[in-house]
């Protein structure tokens, strides 16, 4: 039990560290040069991985056969190419909040999904 406690508080950590990142940067145009903010998110998402692969092997998971686990991995790269848009590589202020604000709505499906153990859970 503990293991997934630990998985929730590092995506709960990545959720909130990705969203302070975001308004700052985006809505409120603070650069955010500390080295902390560029290693810390590295750190947390490493144990996050962790934590969620231990929970595999724990539970004795197939990601690929599972369709609610499947979902989340979909789901998990879909969040990462929107926040990396969102972060760095979107070409305006507007695409880049775009995909700020569709990141956090993914990230939202991710945790609805994991609680309903159902790959559309807003279909059932």
């Amino acid at each position: 039990m503990w293991l997934k406690h630990a998985h929730m508080l590092f995506a709960l950590l990545s959720i909130v560290g990705f969203s302070i990142r975001g308004v700052l940067t985006l809505f409120l145009k603070k650069p955010l040069n500390h080295k902390l903010w560029k290693i810390l998110p590295h750190i947390n998402d490493t144990l996050l991985l962790a934590a969620a692969i231990g929970l595999l092997v724990v539970y004795q998971w197939n990601p690929f056969v599972i369709p609610w686990l499947s979902a989340k991995l979909i789901a998990l790269l879909v969040y990462i190419g929107l926040g990396m848009f969102a972060l760095k590589f979107g070409k305006t202020l507007a695409q880049r909040r775009i995909c700020f604000v569709a990141a956090i709505a993914v990230f939202g499906y991710i945790v609805m999904t994991a609680i309903s153990k159902q790959a559309l859970w807003f279909m059932a």
